[in-house]
C-alpha cells in the first residue's frame, strides 16, 4: 500500500468542485478499486436526531443494513465509543451484524465535525487478519478530509 499516493488521490477528490454526495461516492469507488482487499466501502451518518446510523454512499454488494441502531454491530459500537474499531476476524465478535458470508474482517473509523461523531467510514474485507496501521492511517486521513466538506 502506497499510503501517500492514496492520500493524494483522496485529497484530489475532496478538492474537486462537485457535490458532497458525488465526492463521497468517488471516495468509495476509488478505495475499493485501489486496495485489493477492500471489498465493500461505505459511509454511514447519524440519522437526524435518532440514535441510529443511516447508510449513505457505498460501493460493493448491496446491503440490508440501511439503518443501524447505536450500539449494534461494529458501526453501531463506533457511534457510541467514538473510537476506531478494527475487527480482524468477524467470527470472533459477538456484537457483529453479518453483511454476508464472505466478510471476514471489518474496519470502522469515525468522522468528527466540531468534536461530534457524525458518521463513519466502514470497510469490509473478504480476507481475515488483513488490516494494518496503514489502513487506519489512510482512513483517519480520509475521515478528516471528509469532515471538512460536511
Amino acid at each position: 500500500m502506497q499510503i501517500e499516493n492514496l492520500k493524494q488521490h483522496i485529497d484530489a477528490i475532496i478538492q474537486k468542485t462537485d457535490t458532497i454526495e458525488n465526492k463521497l461516492q468517488e471516495i468509495c469507488n476509488y478505495l475499493e478499486a485501489a486496495i485489493s482487499y477492500y471489498d465493500w466501502v461505505g459511509f454511514y451518518f447519524k440519522n437526524g436526531d435518532k440514535d441510529e446510523l443511516k447508510l449513505a454512499q457505498y460501493t460493493g454488494e448491496p446491503t440490508d443494513h440501511i439503518i443501524i441502531p447505536f450500539g449494534k454491530g461494529i458501526c453501531g459500537q463506533v457511534a457510541v465509543s467514538n473510537q476506531n474499531f478494527v475487527v480482524q476476524d468477524v467470527s470472533e465478535q459477538e456484537n457483529y451484524i453479518s453483511c454476508g458470508w464472505k466478510v471476514k474482517s471489518e474496519i470502522v473509523i469515525p468522522i468528527f465535525v466540531n468534536g461530534e461523531n457524525i458518521g463513519q467510514i466502514d470497510i469490509d474485507s473478504h480476507t481475515a487478519n488483513i488490516f494494518t496501521k496503514n489502513d487506519e492511517d489512510l482512513l483517519e486521513f480520509t475521515c478528516l478530509k471528509v469532515a471538512k466538506i460536511l
